[in-house]
């Protein structure tokens, strides 16, 4: 089975919608194969995306969604922190294709930019924020490339958020974080999910 972090999927592509609501705002996201949690927003995310919410109502700055995928982390994100812009960037060309059909159907067009990038191969910029729900079955060293990448583009006091499995290796990236950014704290776990923040 092709899998969502191909650069170029060959799968069939049958592009459907559904909705989702965070609170009372309801988005709407266009899916199709060979992208990941096709079938709506995977619990990850979804804790993922919380606990951003909870953690910076009132951020204004840049941020980075990396491993985007469709984009309902970025997505969401730039429609409910206002002072936000959000760049969002995947490897996965369908997935990008995708992400612009969602942040216009959204109406956060005017907030997001999104780029085709092989982890941080295309990404010149620093933020202050970078998120990500790291590609698991693409390997330990491509999901350390990101929390390496993630350190190389943050400014001085951003913060790096990652949720992870414990039984996908939530202990081997606290330690990865620890020794990249000489400090990481689990600030939400829930259902077998850590959401670990690191701050550079």
């Amino acid at each position: 089975m092709e899998q969502y972090f191909t650069k170029n999927p060959t799968s069939n592509n049958d592009i459907y919608k559904f909705d989702w609501n965070i609170g009372d705002e309801r988005f709407y996201f266009y899916t199709s194969n060979s992208v990941f949690s096709k079938n709506g927003v995977d619990f990850g995310s979804m804790l993922l995306i919380e606990t951003v919410l909870n953690e910076n109502k009132d951020f204004a700055g840049k941020i980075l969604d990396m491993g985007c995928g469709y984009g309902p982390i970025g997505i969401s994100i730039a429609k409910l922190i206002d002072k936000s812009f959000v760049t969002m960037a995947d490897i996965n060309e369908r997935a990008i294709e995708l992400a612009n059909m969602n942040a216009i159907e959204n109406k956060v067009q005017d907030k997001i930019k999104i780029i085709n990038s092989p982890s941080f191969g295309n990404i010149n910029e620093n933020y202050d924020i970078i998120v990500t729900n790291p590609p698991i079955r693409a390997g330990k060293n491509i999901v350390f490339s990101f929390y390496e990448g993630a350190y190389e583009h943050l400014n001085i006091g951003g913060k790096l958020y990652v949720v992870i499995q414990k039984k996908q290796g939530a202990p081997s990236t606290k330690d990865k974080l620890i020794s990249l950014f000489g400090n990481c704290e689990s600030v939400n776990k829930k259902s077998g999910y850590f959401i670990f923040k690191a701050i550079k």
